[in-house]
């Protein structure tokens, strides 16, 4: 119920509040992730109806009504979302896709829901215990790899931290607050501490109930500070697994039929359940490592950034030039990039690689069309953490001319040094 609704907020709060306008419809074209550039956004009003469509799924969805089919379009219709437009590249969008893959196959619609009011053959008040570890896991990742990716430099000398709060200094009443230096030590280092420790103690009962207290502050925070969505509350609703299913009855379901215990039972397609969860556990394990195995620091390069739950751990600026020339008169042609972009997406081209890569390819396909074969060059000098620009692609490379390398390093992104001066500033 609690993700129905969260959901449904979740995707009529970006009609609301603008962001699917500024996205989705404002933008000549959208940064799809590379290989789904012919995912793009629905013309017109389009994409509002896209959007109503996915929140009236959530609704469906709390109400366990067609429960199976809600889960599933929603899922896709979100991996639509997800995969056409990065520009707005949010962890939690990444995390809503895979719960949401996820329950779909829980059995969320087998009691209290009106698909076990209709059809009361499915109603059932027990689950298998795998529904909860499965839940469990996820978060467990989650958390213990956002606690991994904080232990670096700049966020132990809790630089990138002042950087962070500099842009919250105009908010009423905890504005002044968020710029001493001691509430960047305790900000850092209990980050650090909540995100290796919280599911551990919540799944033990001597520390169950702090833990819970810690995540209300914890996401609270976060909510209040940074407007992240709808994920803390979403975080908060997934407690739920850490208590005991007789505990949760007693606070939501008083006046329901008491739990009576049942023999132990497997499920009858145990083999295929198992190897599907470690299959999928495999690739979650995986996934966020994958960085340290591709070449210089991917504060830098960004390359392995994505789906690694590093979350809110560095500031990038940059400045680029795009430099088109033609192959058959050598004409040149300075790109403007207000005639292409919106100021959010010139900030993304400017500093971020695989944005100034599909750029270079977008002019490339641009200027084809019009019957001209084409070099483009860019010229981008990024800072990061505040730290000075340095030069970040190579200005003698025809970016129309390279293959993006999904697994391994884009050599004509230039080394970064970090390791010469780690802690420059």
């Amino acid at each position: 119920m609690f993700f129905g609704v969260l959901i449904s907020l979740e995707c009529y709060g970006a009609i609301l509040t603008g962001w699917v306008k500024r996205n989705l419809i404002n933008p000549q074209f959208t940064f799809s992730f590379i290989g789904f550039e012919w995912l793009q956004p629905l013309p017109g009003a389009g994409m509002y109806y896209y959007f109503f469509l996915m929140g009236t799924l959530g609704v469906c969805i709390a109400l366990g009504y067609k429960y199976r089919f809600s889960m599933l379009a929603f899922t896709v219709l979100w991996a639509g979302v997800y995969l056409m437009q990065k520009t707005a590249y949010n962890n939690h969008y990444y995390l809503l896709l895979l719960l949401s893959g996820m329950m779909f196959f829980l059995p969320a619609n087998k009691n209290y829901a009106i698909d076990a009011r209709l059809d009361p053959r499915i109603r059932e008040n027990t689950m298998f215990a795998y529904v909860k570890w499965v839940i469990v896991l996820q978060l467990l990742i989650v958390y213990t790899y956002a606690a991994i990716a904080k232990m670096y430099g700049d966020w132990l000398d809790f630089s990138f931290l002042k950087i962070l709060f500099q842009g919250k200094a105009h908010y009423p009443l905890v504005g002044d607050l968020l710029q001493y230096t001691t509430l960047h030590k305790f900000i850092g280092l209990s980050g650090i501490l909540f995100d290796l420790l919280i599911v551990p103690a919540l799944l033990w009962k001597p520390t169950r109930k702090w833990a819970f207290l810690a995540s209300i502050f914890f996401h609270l925070f976060n909510s209040i500070v940074f407007q992240i969505g709808i994920f803390p509350y979403l975080a908060l609703a997934f407690t739920i697994f850490f208590y005991p299913p007789e505990l949760i009855r007693r606070i939501f379901l008083k006046n329901k039929s008491t739990f009576i215990e049942v023999d132990f039972q497997s499920p009858s397609n145990k083999k295929w359940i198992i190897g599907l969860i470690t299959l999928y556990f495999s690739v979650q394990l995986v996934l966020p490592i994958r960085h340290y195995f591709i070449e210089d620091d991917v504060l830098w390069t960004e390359e392995g950034h994505r789906m690694s739950w590093r979350m809110m751990l560095r500031s990038r600026q940059g400045i680029a030039t795009y430099k088109v020339v033609s192959k058959t008169t050598g004409d040149v042609y300075m790109v403007d990039l207000d005639s292409y972009m919106t100021k959010a997406q010139q900030r993304k081209a400017a500093c971020y690689p695989d944005f100034i890569w599909q750029f270079a390819q977008h002019l490339k396909r641009e200027y084809k069309a019009n019957g001209e074969e084409v070099s483009v060059f860019v010229d981008s000098r990024v800072g990061v953490n505040g730290k000075p620009f340095r030069p970040f692609i190579d200005p003698n490379v025809d970016l129309a001319n390279e293959r993006w390398n999904y697994f391994w390093h884009n050599p004509w992104i230039l080394p970064s040094k970090m390791k010469d001066f780690p802690l420059e500033k």
